[in-house]
């Protein structure tokens, strides 16, 4: 049987999940070995990361469970002393073969600061999943006021574009019709490397290296790192798939200037007006805080607009979660009920945003990258359920859109 694995936060953790899976396994671990990778960006994150060991080590108290990610990396002694946990890995050394040597040193956990960068490592294979997860950056040069994880992460580091290639040839020679280019701070790509390309210049040369991969989809994007040749691909190339998620994080621009983020208001609209002029059928989503400290009905009332404003489809909504030693945690808060309170209604506002996107598709027919269970998604990322008979997952299928509900589309084959 093979290794274990509990992942949680980003995509970046689940690629690195699948590439420590890999690592273990040649290591000659086995399903007693449980490998948690962990996540700092809210402390509902790290709760469910503690209550998933806690659990794990009741129910096989024989296991081996090895803890790692973020929250893992900020506070190590404080894994280490939960129920069952045998190591605790670095975010430094996870991703080095003789890390998961039976025999290797537990140590401490060294500075993220100051270690080198772990390499990336060719995953060939995401269990269960259609779409693939390609690294290609890692860590973050900015410290907005509420991020903790520059911390558990580490400075911004790029993936030079050859390892980047032969990966996702090896992914599409597998099978795989889509890849997503993820990373802790994708839009910085590229300073560190010879040469300083941008990311629009890695996508641009990545596409034309491997003209085979049909889809090619971004992980979350700063707004401000937005580069001209990325834009050029978003107008004319249509392997890049027209969907862009934002890490706006607010509406506002008094919360923006207090979360030190480098957009305003204006600069966000803009750019959605720009994306859906260049790319008519996009969809856009966000990543957005509700109760930030001093927040005011008035911010988060200008927060809500934005989602209209800007046409934001997809919310991916937090309520602000004070991390220790962040900038952050150092300002007024405001009471948890309140900020659960907007928490709801931003996300109330995105699911009818969503619903109306859905809607939109009502009659067209999409191109469906078909998953497990007859379900699918669109190149927006809507997701789709195929009535009757599914093709086969991994495929990527013309599928009429029949009806929408607030799951997503109802599509059959076209």
């Amino acid at each position: 049987m093979s290794v274990r694995t509990l992942n949680f936060g980003c995509r970046l953790n689940a690629y690195e999940t699948e590439a420590m899976r890999g690592l273990a396994e040649t290591a000659g671990h086995d399903a007693r070995t449980i490998i948690v990778n962990t996540c700092a960006v809210t402390a509902e994150a790290e709760a469910q990361a503690r209550q998933a060991i806690r659990r794990a080590a009741r129910e096989a108290p024989q296991a081996r469970i090895i803890v790692t990610g973020c929250a893992a990396q900020i506070a190590p002694e404080a894994w280490a002393a939960l129920p069952g946990v045998a190591r605790v890995l670095g975010n430094a050394a996870k991703l080095r073969p003789e890390s998961w040597a039976p025999d290797a040193p537990a140590g401490p956990v060294p500075d993220i600061m100051q270690a080198e960068a772990p390499p990336p490592l060719p995953v060939t294979e995401f269990a269960g999943r259609a779409r693939a997860l390609v690294q290609v950056q890692q860590g973050c040069d900015h410290r907005c006021t509420f991020c903790v994880i520059p911390y558990g992460r580490g400075p911004s580091r790029s993936v030079p574009l050859g390892v980047v290639v032969e990966q996702v040839r090896a992914l599409v020679a597998q099978g795989y019709r889509e890849v997503v280019l993820t990373g802790v701070d994708i839009a910085s790509y590229g300073p560190d490397l010879p040469g300083q390309p941008r990311l629009g210049q890695m996508v641009r040369r990545l596409l034309a290296l491997v003209p085979d991969l049909p889809r090619l989809r971004l992980s979350s994007l700063d707004p401000a790192g937005m580069d001209d040749d990325l834009w050029r691909l978003l107008a004319e190339e249509p392997r890049l798939m027209p969907h862009l998620h934002l890490s706006l994080q607010h509406g506002a621009d008094l919360m923006l200037k207090r979360m030190k983020r480098r957009h305003s208001r204006a600069e966000a609209l803009a750019l959605a007006a720009r994306a859906r002029a260049l790319r008519p059928e996009i969809a856009l989503g966000a990543d957005l805080i509700a109760g930030f400290p001093t927040e005011e009905e008035a911010h988060f009332r200008q927060m809500l607009a934005l989602v209209a404003e800007a046409g934001l489809s997809f919310l991916h909504v937090f309520p602000f979660s004070a991390r220790p030693g962040t900038p952050a945690a150092r300002m007024p808060q405001l009471p948890v009920a309140l900020r659960r309170e907007r928490a709801a209604r931003l996300r109330q506002a995105g699911a009818e945003a969503r619903q109306a996107l859905f809607a939109s598709r009502l009659g067209r027919v999409e191109s469906v990258l078909l998953e497990q269970g007859g379900r699918g998604h669109t190149e927006q990322f809507a997701p789709v359920r195929v009535q009757g008979h599914a093709p086969a997952p991994g495929s990527l299928r013309p599928m009429r859109v029949l009806a929408a509900d607030d799951r997503g589309l109802i599509a059959e084959a076209a």
